[in-house]
């Protein structure tokens, strides 16, 4: 059995009420304000016995231990206030978080119940069939929008190598009339004039060395 639920059933069992966690929060607190002002109180009193014990010194030593063992005392009344401070606010801080902790179940309990509440109204087989409806409606609307951006009678009736074959008929007579409208440079009517004698007989003489080279190597 969990410390929790031994909890729930001890508190369960008891017929009194115990106070509220407002209660003892705030009686806490005040026992805190109480013990800082006597802490307060303490730490003046050790600075008097001290300045005390300082004043009086060699000269007077019973007074002087006097003061110094009434601030020992108060002292150790400090370091007691202080251990019961901290354990003042571990209990405090602990209290602090059940009463948060119930809260937030208390809340969570609303909520579960309001969730009981609404899921009542709900039917299982109802919302499988809303569902499907649903993903139906969707698949209608995506073929719908399939077939609204599809294009519809452009270029389905045409034959593509038929288009293709009257592009290079159009081509080609584009290139026909193109060169029609070339027009040729026209042939010089005057005689060119004659190779001089000189230049011929060179000529000549050029073959005949060729004809020469010819023989010898063959």
């Amino acid at each position: 059995m969990s410390k929790i639920t031994k909890m729930f059933k001890s508190s369960g069992s008891k017929n009194r009420k115990g106070p509220s966690a407002q209660e003892a929060l705030f009686k806490l607190r005040e026992t805190e304000e109480m013990l800082t002002k006597k802490q307060e109180y303490l730490e003046k009193k050790i600075e008097q016995e001290l300045a005390t014990a300082k004043r009086h010194g060699t000269k007077n030593k019973r007074a002087a231990l006097q003061a110094l063992k009434r601030k020992k005392r108060l002292e150790k009344q400090l370091t007691q206030i202080d251990g019961t401070l901290s354990t003042i606010e571990f209990q405090r801080e602990a209290l602090e978080n059940s009463h948060t902790n119930t809260e937030v179940l208390k809340n969570m309990g609303y909520a579960a119940k309001a969730m009981k509440t609404v899921h009542q109204n709900m039917d299982l087989d109802k919302i499988d069939e809303l569902m499907q409806d649903i993903n139906e409606q969707q698949d209608v609307a995506q073929e719908i929008s399939d077939a609204i951006s599809r294009p519809v009678g452009f270029g389905d009736e045409f034959d593509e190598d038929e288009l293709l074959e009257e592009l290079e008929e159009l081509e080609q007579e584009e290139l026909n009339s193109h060169l029609a409208n070339v027009t040729l440079p026209s042939v010089p009517s005057t005689k060119l004039p004659s190779r001089p004698a000189s230049s011929r007989k060179r000529v000549e003489e050029d073959d005949d060395g060729m004809q020469m080279l010819a023989a010898w190597a063959t």
